[in-house]
């Protein structure tokens, strides 16, 4: 499994900083928050980002996230799908292969909406195909369908497109009504990427994406599903994504050397030196 950093649980550093700090807590991967890069393409280029990454031998391959694909309709809908059709094309250029997209259905459905959010992702995978990039749809533990681990595998499965797997994210995991007995649905050939986090002394009903802290530090079981990622050999991205504003205000340094220590500590991979 290949350890990395989210950029998001340095929200505030910007794009150029996350990328040296990191490198110098010895992070060699990093999942792209697609929004610090945009903001840094207003006064730079491409190559920039390129030459950046490469300078500190940075690997980008995750980013996060699209929102926005599954249900929109009218205006917002294409919105959406044109902003995505962008950072499609940046993801090819940067040689990011893996995009998380948000399982993010609200509000009241009928049939036809889940008709519509089928249709949707055909047509996004098929868009993901001509950019040779893959998506790892997230479920989301608030979302009025598509909430858990088994029905986002069923969806996926449904789908049947090699370029949509999921993304399996730790607090929407214990959040939501998944169960540990869903794990069975994961293999390595459906999940496509792993976030890491913990929540301590909130109850789940009222935790938000700001409770989340590092991995091992609070009430998460994260132990059945690190042997269940063991068990069906998968090798794909790890990281830690943390959404915590007062974790923001530390330096991107300091977070990327701890946030580490834990990851690899939780993975077996702690070094000594």
């Amino acid at each position: 499994m290949k350890p990395m950093l989210s950029q998001v649980s340095t929200l505030k550093s910007s794009f150029v900083l996350d990328v040296e700090d990191y490198a110098a807590a010895a992070c060699d991967a990093l999942e792209l928050w697609l929004g610090k890069l945009e903001t840094y393409l207003h006064d730079h280029t491409v190559d920039d980002a390129r030459r950046l990454l490469d300078e500190h031998g940075m690997t980008v391959p995750v980013a996060a996230f699209q929102g926005g694909l599954l249900v929109s309709q009218g205006e917002a809908r294409l919105a959406h799908w044109q902003h995505f059709e962008r950072r499609l094309a940046l993801a090819r250029e940067l040689g990011i292969g893996t995009l998380v997209v948000a399982g993010d259905v609200a509000g009241p459905l009928e049939q036809q909406d889940l008709e519509r959010m089928q249709v949707s992702l055909r047509q996004a995978c098929e868009l993901a195909a001509r950019h040779g990039v893959r998506l790892a749809l997230e479920f989301q533990a608030h979302a009025t369908f598509m909430n858990n681990l088994q029905t986002a595998a069923a969806v996926v499965a449904e789908v049947a497109s090699p370029h949509l797997g999921l993304c399996l994210d730790m607090f929407h995991y214990y959040l939501g009504p998944s169960k540990e007995e869903d794990l069975q649905y994961l293999s390595a050939a459906n999940l496509f990427h792993v976030q890491f986090c913990d929540l301590s002394g909130v109850a789940r009903e009222i935790a938000t994406d700001a409770d989340r802290i590092l991995p091992g530090d609070g009430d998460f079981q994260l132990q059945p599903l690190l042997n269940h990622l063991q068990s069906i050999g998968y090798q794909g991205g790890v990281s830690i994504e943390l959404m915590n504003p007062q974790i923001w205000e530390i330096p991107p340094r300091q977070v990327a050397e701890i946030s580490l220590t834990a990851l690899r500590k939780l993975l077996g991979q702690a070094r000594m030196d």
